[in-house]
């Protein structure tokens, strides 16, 4: 018997892979900021000066691991999401200048050079649980990646090409969830393809 190729099962999504709205050469990525930060973010394209950028900043390619992260924009300090269209050559950057935030034997070697890798990395990344519409946590995992230093600067000054406040798209998201309409909920999620480093994220992460 023939069996055709939509009566087979999806393959299963693997742990690590970065998935991502992604263009030829730009990379969506989401932060949230209380409003004073993420408004005047909005408006004008870039960071205003009131933007720390000596601390370490997170950008996270998945969207419904940045409404878990900031409670649907609800969360103080966190009320104005925001989705940067970075380049994918920055991107790219940071993930080849990135060591992992936590230890791994096989990777690192001895616990010691791992945590000077880690001090001299101006990125680093973290795997987390994805999120499903309810936020509860899936098998694979979602790229998360802190930029400080030179990676923050070049965030900041290059890499931008646009931001666009996501706060309202957050809150009806939100809403026909709560209201148990999953599939209309759903459409209106930014669609996030496997982004194009591989089959397996760079080995070093």
């Amino acid at each position: 018997m023939n069996v055709s190729s939509n009566d087979r099962p999806a393959a299963p999504e693997p742990r690590f892979r970065i998935r991502a709205r992604h263009t030829d050469s730009t990379i969506t990525v989401y932060q949230a900021y209380p409003p004073e930060i993420g408004r005047p973010a909005a408006r004008h394209g870039r960071f205003p000066s009131s933007w720390k950028r000596d601390r370490m900043t997170w950008i996270k390619p998945s969207f419904l691991w940045m409404m878990y992260r900031c409670g649907w924009a609800a969360k103080e300090g966190q009320e104005t999401v925001l989705a940067v269209e970075i380049t994918r050559e920055g991107f790219e950057w940071a993930l080849r200048h990135a060591c992992l935030s936590h230890y791994v034997p096989e990777l690192h070697g001895d616990q010691a050079e791992w945590k000077r890798r880690l001090r001299r990395a101006p990125a680093r990344v973290q795997w987390d649980p994805e999120r499903d519409l309810h936020l509860r946590p899936l098998p694979h995992r979602s790229l998360q990646l802190g930029l400080a230093g030179e990676a923050a600067a070049r965030y900041a000054d290059q890499w931008i090409v646009g931001i666009e406040d996501v706060t309202p798209l957050s809150r009806q998201v939100h809403s026909l969830v709560r209201c148990g309409e999953l599939d209309r909920a759903a459409a209106l999620l930014p669609v996030e393809r496997p982004y194009p480093v591989g089959d397996e994220p760079p080995a070093h992460l």
